[in-house]
């Protein structure tokens, strides 16, 4: 009887010790710092490997109370005031832009997020199909990428950004946010505009 207890004992401690192990989070994680056009350290996004994509744990402060869209852009750079050099949404499988389409979304298509009346943000999203890791749908490959929050809301139909307005928070998300001395052309996110348009005649 004995031995059967301290078998079901080792049974149990092993089980305790792998679900565990499944509730910790995966060794790829990143921290991004958030500034306003003023350069202005204005809050955090934390980042973490998941088995369904990136998490994105966002705590923001001094927006304007209501949603704002928020985008992960294709350039690990945000130059002040308008953060253009961060270029357009991370979109390396080349579809449409908006969660809302059939054809999209874009991975750095995120939901929008809301600050409260303090104009305070705390919310976590899922980055789907993107990685800390290498690869092509890697967020901090190349020189990495930028997280994005703009003015306005993202409607989730409109090309190419979902009319969210003017870029007022930007991070940077690299393996080192020093880098990135060669300036990329950004791509042109109405490229397929003239297909999806014949496509829609046809």
């Amino acid at each position: 009887m004995r031995r059967w207890n301290i078998r079901l004992l080792i049974i149990s401690l092993l089980m305790l010790f792998l679900l565990s192990g499944c509730l910790l989070p995966h060794e790829n994680s990143e921290m991004v710092e958030m500034y306003n056009a003023d350069g202005d350290r204005v809050g955090t996004a934390r980042l973490n490997e998941t088995d369904g994509g990136v998490s994105v744990n966002v705590e923001v402060e001094g927006l304007s109370p209501g949603f704002h869209a928020i985008h992960v852009h294709e350039y690990g750079r945000c130059e002040a005031p308008d953060f253009s050099s961060s270029g357009n949404h991370f979109n390396p499988e080349g579809k449409d832009h908006g969660l809302l389409r059939t054809d999209g979304p874009h991975i750095g298509d995120l939901p929008n997020i809301e600050a409260d009346a303090s104009g305070n943000v705390q919310e976590e999203l899922i980055i789907a199909d993107a990685t800390l890791k290498q690869g092509k749908n890697s967020l901090i490959a190349n020189n990495g990428t930028s997280l994005i929050i703009h003015d306005g809301v993202d409607d989730g139909m409109s090309q190419p950004a979902g009319n969210s307005g003017d870029r007022i928070v930007c991070g940077v998300l690299s393996e080192d946010a020093e880098s990135g001395e060669e300036q990329d052309a950004p791509t042109d996110p109405t490229e397929n505009n003239d297909k999806q348009k014949n496509e829609e005649n046809g």
